[in-house]
């Protein structure tokens, strides 16, 4: 049949195409030569199972043969590379499913825009390409609306301006008739003869002879076989008037839109299905809320500890009686004597010596009465201790020299005994059998140990000779002075106190080695309950991997449309990638917005627990997020990316 002298569009010759079933091989398509020019209207008929879909999925680059050799221009289709393909089907190629192949989550609009996307067009002019075609098809008053929204026929012909978006040279119509009405479907072939005459080279699949009979040209495929070719193309010089497409931006910018689009596509997955993506983002809500609380906690509990440190006073060497802290005979060991500490207060490092002696006692005044712990000192401890006077004064040497019935007392003492605002000062607590007059009240500088209690200082001579009866002193606290070393005082302080008692009956605690103890304690607690929490946003990354791979099992079909249309792999790898870092990142937010609130509310309901919020750990929690999702969404996204986009068309 002499077709005339211009070269053929579309070229294949011995294609074969087979499928592994089994331990078995099905051949589809043997040994297929065709030849189609630029402006024909070509029907390929043939019975189901045939072989017609696969002759157009090859040559409209959705599969490959599996022996042959297709040509499109003259360009070796076999020789080119997958994002070359994607760039044929794109600017080529227009696609007319049977089943329509539209996106659910998008408007009219959007469908068809999206191989404009694919092909770096502006945002504008895209759009308003996509709403002159539809209106052009009657579909003006329904831009706006979603497939669910639409009669078939309106959906096909959605697909048509979809098809026609990029240019459309060459538009391949699977039994595009297949779900349409009797009315639907002959307003479709108006549609499509008109596009012939505008220049389209038509090749229309299709098992229906009424269909086919509109055609200039009709191939019969039998059993994988061309039977039939008759017929002849119009005489239109062999050249097709290809449709305007938007206009192209530059390479850099195309990839910023793509990308941009990918980012807005993205959103509007995630917000069409909201509660799988909250769910997907739980895992990591909790890990990030963990990871920051537990930082916080830790960060707040060593604030907390170092203002414990603090209220023993800084610089500070306490000299205790025994061999250590609850060993089992420091409370009958009576070593340490008030010239112990008149020696200690001699020395050259010593700013500052305190005696301590303890005991307790039920404090009465007035009509109310409550156990107090009674501390005999002198008057230098409270700045030893860091102690702020609020109120009258503190008992000095001559007090201590006298025995003199005087007391300070604390905050919360004053609060328990007197009138809220009253001035304690002058008046008289009785301790026991013992009265003695109220001169100060103080506050601490730092935090102290332990639970909270009642206390009342008064001048050690007064409490070892009238409250305790006891000839021996608690405690002797020596305040180092400045410039002088630490290790080195606790040497001399030891060297003395040995010389005094000829043996070792005393111990020193160093308030520097407890703020480093117990400072080195919090951060490896802090460090090992992060782990933890680290281990948790593992978890919920590894949730977000998964419910990803459900996702694009769930989307396939979309992802075959998308590759259709001319999607690149990096197109769909980047989509779900940035679902995946979206998903990360939002329940990052959520995760630290729940962390500090958890934080406020635990901070209103108790003074024990105490949470530091740092804007490192925030930092580091939101980049942890990011990273999980890079990580975790890369697979699926690789996964998706990579998909046949005939098997994914298949797909239901």
């Amino acid at each position: 049949m002499d077709t005339g002298a211009q070269p053929p569009l579309i070229s294949v010759r011995g294609i074969t195409r087979s499928f592994a079933a089994g331990a078995e091989t099905i051949t589809v398509l043997r040994d297929i030569d065709l030849d189609i020019r630029a402006g024909e209207l070509v029907a390929i008929m043939g019975a189901s199972g045939s072989g017609k879909s696969t002759l157009m999925n090859i040559l409209g680059c959705l599969d490959r043969p599996s022996s042959g050799s297709y040509h499109f221009g003259g360009r070796d289709v076999g020789a080119l590379e997958p994002d070359e393909y994607a760039g044929l089907r794109r600017e080529h190629f227009g696609f007319i499913f049977q089943r329509y192949q539209l996106l659910g989550d998008l408007d009219a609009v959007g469908n068809v825009e999206v191989p404009a996307i694919y092909a770096g067009a502006g945002r504008e002019p895209r759009r308003a390409r996509a709403r002159e075609l539809l209106g052009r098809l009657g579909l003006a008053d329904r831009l706006d609306h979603r497939p669910s929204e639409l009669s078939g026929g309106q959906q096909q012909r959605v697909s048509v301006a979809r098809a026609l978006m990029n240019g459309g040279e060459v538009i391949l119509a699977d039994e595009p008739t297949g779900a349409l009405d009797t009315k639907s479907s002959a307003e479709l072939i108006a549609l499509l003869l008109e596009l012939h005459r505008q220049g389209h080279t038509i090749i229309i699949v299709t098992h229906d002879p009424k269909v086919a009979a509109h055609a200039h040209r009709t191939i019969e495929i039998s059993d994988g076989r061309i039977v039939a070719d008759s017929g002849s193309p119009p005489d239109n010089g062999g050249r097709a008037a290809r449709a305007a497409t938007p206009r192209r931006a530059g390479a850099a910018f195309s990839a910023a839109t793509r990308l941009r689009e990918a980012l807005s596509m993205a959103l509007i997955a995630m917000m069409a299905h909201r509660m799988r993506s909250f769910l997907t983002m739980l895992g990591i809500i909790i890990g990030i809320a963990s990871v920051v609380l537990v930082v916080a906690l830790g960060s707040g509990s060593q604030e907390k500890v170092l203002e414990n440190i603090s209220s023993l006073g800084t610089n500070t060497i306490t000299v205790r009686a025994g061999s250590g802290f609850g060993a089992r005979n420091a409370g009958r060991i009576e070593t340490l004597v008030p010239s112990d500490a008149a020696a200690l207060a001699l020395q050259d490092y010593a700013a500052g010596v305190s005696p301590a002696v303890s005991a307790s006692a039920t404090v009465r005044h007035g009509a109310t009465s409550a156990s107090a712990q009674i501390s005999g000192v002198s008057g230098e401890y409270f700045a030893l201790h860091s102690y702020v006077t609020v109120a009258g004064s503190i008992f000095d040497a001559a007090d201590i020299a006298t025995l003199s019935q005087v007391a300070v007392i604390d905050e919360d003492t004053r609060d328990a005994f007197f009138e809220r605002g009253a001035d304690p000062t002058g008046e008289v607590l009785h301790l026991g059998q013992v009265p003695v007059r109220v001169i100060g009240v103080v506050r601490a500088g730092g935090a102290s140990f332990g639970p909270s209690s009642l206390n009342v200082w008064m001048p050690y001579t007064t409490v070892m000779s009238r409250v305790s009866g006891q000839r021996h002193l608690s405690s002797i606290g020596v305040q180092i002075a400045d410039g002088h070393d630490m290790a080195q005082a606790q040497q001399q302080i030891s060297a003395l106190m040995l010389s005094r008692h000829g043996v070792q009956d005393f111990f020193l605690q160093n308030s520097d080695t407890i703020r480093e103890t117990l400072t080195s304690t919090t951060r490896t607690m802090t460090v090992l309950v992060a782990a933890i929490a680290v281990i948790s946003l593992i978890v919920g990354g590894i949730g977000v991997m998964n419910i990803m791979l459900v996702s694009v099992t769930e989307r396939t079909r979309e992802i075959g449309v998308r590759i259709a249309v001319g999607a690149r792999r990096s197109d769909i790898t980047a989509q779900f990638l940035i679902e995946a870092v979206l998903v990360c990142l939002i329940g990052g937010v959520l995760g630290v917005a729940l962390a500090i609130g958890g934080g406020m509310l635990a901070g209103s309901l108790t003074d024990v627990m105490r949470l530091s919020f740092s804007t490192l750990s925030i930092v580091a929690a939101f980049l942890s997020s990011t990273a999980i999702g890079v990580m975790f969404g890369f697979l699926p996204a690789r996964a998706a990316a990579q998909l046949d986009p005939v098997v994914a068309l298949s797909r239901d």
